[in-house]
């Protein structure tokens, strides 16, 4: 069964050369439900496999007011739901109060994050300007998936089967006036909690929760930092949580005079909060390390007397400026993704909590990122990470590397010509035993056969190339953040 339940018009002109909203950027407006009794499957669907692979990314539907950042489009989940050796396909835009007030209008209402100043309705994210376009991350908890944007958002919820919207948890209100919640929340399988941070422009600039088993409300505090942030991810342990304080950040300066520009000061030390997970803004502990930006963390996890941070980490930062933008805007944007020069590698930090000291070192030279591990080692000691490879376009995710931490050896798989993937979640067997016992799922774009696709890999040697491939009722546009969602964690927390 193929069915198209519902078109959304797009409305971008053809003759917009924005290069991120072309090529392998170019949005869908048809919503699927498809299984695989009707599309076609190259190789088998293991039958030991069950639950659900989720994609968030941004499918912008209208015309943009102002120059269109990556990060501005409408959220759009893709969800492959696997069970009994079959699957079914699912995709549909998240439906905020933003998309839902621009369908009504038929046009753009909102700006997106680099021209905060075209706006005239009261917005979303840290600046307060965005539309909410819960285009970043997606990851289930209680039974509902979370969909939000890096900038921070209201709690967009979803039914992980339907993807329909569900009703938002009462603690969203509470949040929201201090910036909603940001991206990049963890999940601890063994107690069910869900960890989870924000920041906005306002004085304390970042406060930090935890969710229980059943979604409520079981921590929020503030926390005090020297100023205006924008951090983008968030460790968890089995006792503490990593905030970030780093030095890409406005210049102070500037800002005092109305500008946003985003600027990395190599003279000012990385920060990292470590908090006990119920703690309060006076149980941080600080410490520093080596100037940097970090988007995605890989890992972390307690050994002895010190709290490990795996992740990538780059000296070289690039973000365009905040406001009125000039012609090089687009080239600016490009130059943010360009990884061979921000080199973005996998990176160890060791907080030891008796010293105060850091210990730091890289862990590979070859540039990845978007890097992932088994969700039931989430906050613990870990072996694998996986990790995508990159092209030379813009956000070209060509191929994926498995870490093997213990051994210090890897493994690679690369897509193929023409073929750009997604982050890659892992999936246990049922019955797994060992770390990678199971599977690799991620959804490839390729844009020579016009044509998408869901892989999946064995877990324990990705070089072999893919056990299955499920071609997808359309071309669909790279995404940002995925999850994986257990099949005994569909409808709640196992606690």
């Amino acid at each position: 069964m193929i069915k198209l339940e519902n078109e959304i018009k797009i409305t971008i002109r053809e003759d917009n050369q924005n290069p991120f909203l072309r090529d392998h950027f170019t949005s869908v407006g048809k919503e699927y439900t498809a299984t695989t009794d009707s599309l076609k499957v190259i190789g088998e669907i293991p039958k030991d496999l069950h639950g659900i692979y989720v994609r968030n990314g941004h499918n912008q539907v209208h015309e943009p007011l102002g120059v269109y950042h990556s990060f501005d489009g409408d959220g759009m989940l893709h969800a492959v739901h696997f069970e009994n050796g079959k699957a079914e396909y699912r995709n549909r835009f998240v439906r905020t109060t933003g998309f839902l007030a621009e369908q009504g209008a038929g046009k753009s209402l909102w700006p997106g994050m680099l021209e905060p100043h075209l706006g005239s309705r009261r917005g979303w994210g840290s600046i307060g300007a965005m539309k909410d376009n819960a285009g970043t991350d997606v990851i289930c908890h209680a039974g509902k998936l979370i969909a939000t944007m890096s900038q921070c958002s209201e709690l967009n919820q979803l039914d992980p089967r339907t993807l329909d919207p569900a009703e938002p948890d009462h603690w969203n209100l509470k949040i929201a006036q201090d910036g909603g919640i940001c991206s990049h929340y963890k999940v601890d399988n063994d107690t069910g909690e869900l960890m989870f941070f924000n920041f906005s422009e306002r004085p304390p600039y970042m406060h930090y929760g935890v969710l229980d088993s059943n979604s409520n409300l079981k921590h929020y505090v503030p926390i005090e930092l020297p100023g205006i942030r924008w951090p983008h991810d968030l460790g968890v342990t089995k006792n503490y949580s990593i905030l970030h304080d780093l030095p890409f950040i406005f210049d102070p300066e500037l800002l005092a005079k109305g500008e946003r520009k985003v600027t990395f000061f190599d003279d000012m030390p990385a920060r990292f909060g470590i908090i006990p997970r119920h703690g309060t803004n006076e149980d941080v502990k600080w410490f520093e390390a080596t100037p940097c930006f970090i988007l995605h963390l890989s890992n972390c996890y307690e050994k002895g007397d010190e709290v490990i941070m795996e992740g990538c980490i780059t000296t070289n930062p690039r973000k365009p400026a905040v406001g009125k933008q000039d012609h090089d805007a687009i080239q600016k944007m490009v130059n943010q993704f360009d990884k061979s020069a921000t080199r973005y590698r996998m990176h160890r930090w060791a907080f030891n909590m008796k010293t105060g000291k850091t210990r730091e070192e890289y862990l590979d030279d070859e540039v990845t990122e978007f890097p992932t591990v088994n969700n039931e080692y989430v906050g613990k000691p870990y072996r694998y990470s996986y990790n995508a490879l990159f092209g030379d376009k813009p956000w070209w995710l060509k191929g994926l590397k498995k870490f093997d931490l213990l051994s210090n050896t890897t493994q690679r798989y690369e897509f193929g010509e023409g073929r750009c993937g997604s982050e890659a979640h892992v999936a246990l067997r049922e019955g797994a035993v060992d770390e990678d016992d199971g599977y690799v799922i991620t959804l490839v774009t390729d844009m020579i056969e016009d044509q998408s696709e869901c892989v999946i890999l064995d877990a324990k040697d990705i070089s072999r190339g893919p056990i299955a491939r499920i071609i997808l009722p359309h071309r669909i546009p790279i995404g940002a953040h995925a999850c994986w969602v257990e099949g005994d964690r569909i409808d709640g927390e196992r606690v």
